[in-house]
């Protein structure tokens, strides 16, 4: 299959034979024909295709004198691929990558570049936009609202008249490519108010923009948290703001479509952390993702013995019945998997800032009464269960209390540890697993084990 053929589908997927195509491409070094077959796909589509290239093709494409590539599909690969591209490229390359790209992008381009790549691409690019890259990589940190904003934005004065916004749009050649908000300034840059572009659209030439502005735009401190910014724009139905520096002034804008960008990444972090992995891409090696891996494993292997000395402790009652053997996975099992819903529920909670200090106590005791239903519910099954497989009244009473209290626990360490944790400034979402799981290990051991010796007298 030739990768012409396949572009034509409706809908693109990567296959063996695309890959393979582009890959004996690659080989006999056919420029012409690899620059037409990659720049017919959307970038998106093309990034994916090169994601997915063995790694000494991709190294050997991007050797090639010639290639072309479109800037959009740079900027959509991922960061590993992104460095390992850019500061292969020579620097006139990737300055004309950036020269085809708005503010927002040449920012994540910029910050991928190595110190020595950077400083040949700054003697290629205009003085002023070296100038405006450095200000903000340097005054705002990395996952800040500076560093998705665009430049590029359209402003004017509250006292200009529909009319004059209209040619001003028409004929400034430094406004953004595409943009939906109007942003209303003082005389001193200030942000005081917005007005959609369809609203100026609609209205006589003859009105002021005073008169039909927002008042009470939602403002983006430069230096706010990306994910907050992700939350700012779902709680507000925003498709654009302005981002403000410490003056208050207006410093750029900031777009649904990077936002997008963010919370999808933002939701699978905490998915990816929630199981002890992170910062993870499809084109990393083995051994860089073993390395990554591997502190959490090893936290985990030393909480497990926590839980594996609890079971020591009561060898000899589990010697002399041996049921007990069987079922203890069971009450561990139940509670770890309450915990886990616990603590999805709180890490989104924490993200989102729903959980706050004043009702924190109202969630614990609403977890407090959900572990106790849910341990009465599961108690009962498993009692019932119980005393039909072993016909032992006091093993089924042994369970079920056990279930119970577990039950409890499970969901109060659900919500108490990644608290604890934010307080400390360390990520819940990263770090919660390991000690939720610990806990109800623990405990699931302890209660079963523990009540062992008075249910049954051993």
């Amino acid at each position: 299959m030739s990768i012409e053929q396949t572009i034509g589908n409706k809908t693109f997927e990567v296959t063996k034979d695309l890959i393979d195509s582009l890959t004996i491409l690659i080989d006999e070094k056919k420029v012409g024909e690899i620059n037409i077959a990659l720049n017919a796909l959307h970038p998106s589509d093309a990034a994916e295709l090169l994601s997915n290239l063995p790694e000494q093709s991709r190294s050997d494409l991007f050797l090639l004198e010639t290639i072309e590539l479109k800037a959009d599909t740079i900027v959509e690969l991922n960061n590993t691929l992104q460095k390992d591209i850019l500061n292969k490229l020579p620097a006139n390359a990737v300055a004309n990558i950036l020269n085809e790209l708005e503010s927002d992008n040449v920012l994540k381009i910029v910050s991928n570049l190595n110190k020595e790549k950077k400083l040949e691409v700054y003697e290629k690019i205009p003085l002023k936009e070296k100038q405006l890259i450095e200000e903000v990589l340097n005054i705002y940190p990395e996952d800040s609202a500076a560093r998705l904003m665009q430049t590029e934005y359209c402003a004017v004065s509250p006292n200009w008249t529909v009319g004059e916004t209209i040619d001003y749009l028409r004929e400034n050649e430094d406004l953004p490519k595409e943009f939906l908000q109007i942003f209303i300034v003082d005389n001193f840059g200030k942000l005081i108010g917005s007005v959609p572009s369809s609203r100026v659209l609609r209205n006589p030439r003859n009105i002021k923009m005073d008169n039909i502005m927002d008042r009470r735009p939602v403002l983006i401190n430069g230096d706010l948290d990306k994910e907050e910014v992700g939350n700012l724009f779902e709680q507000y139905n925003l498709v654009s703001a302005g981002v403000i520096d410490r003056n208050k002034k207006l410093i750029g804008m900031i777009t649904a479509d990077d936002i997008l960008t963010v919370v999808k990444e933002e939701g699978e972090e905490d998915v990816l952390k929630l199981a002890g992995v992170q910062d993870e891409e499809v084109t990393d090696n083995a051994f860089k993702i073993t390395k990554k891996r591997f502190i959490w494993l090893l936290i985990n292997l030393f909480t497990a013995v926590i839980a594996s000395r609890v079971i020591g402790l009561f060898d000899d009652n589990i010697e002399k019945v041996v049921a007990l053997a069987v079922l203890m996975p069971i009450v561990a099992s139940m509670g770890g998997n309450a915990a886990t819903q616990t603590l999805a529920v709180t890490i989104r909670l924490l993200a989102t800032k729903e959980l706050t200090t004043d009702n924190l106590f109202k969630i614990i005791n609403k977890e407090f009464c959900i572990g106790f239903l849910n341990g009465l519910f599961f108690s009962i099954i498993s009692a019932l269960f119980v005393f039909f497989w072993f016909y032992d009244f006091k093993l089924s009473i042994l369970i079920g209390i056990s279930m119970i209290i577990n039950m409890i626990f499970a969901g109060l360490s659900g919500i108490i540890i990644p608290v604890m944790l934010e307080k400390y400034k360390i990520d819940p979402a990263i770090a919660s697993t390991v000690f939720v799981t610990t806990i109800t290990d623990v405990i699931g051991f302890l209660s079963f084990l523990g009540l062992a010796s008075f249910v049954l007298g051993i």
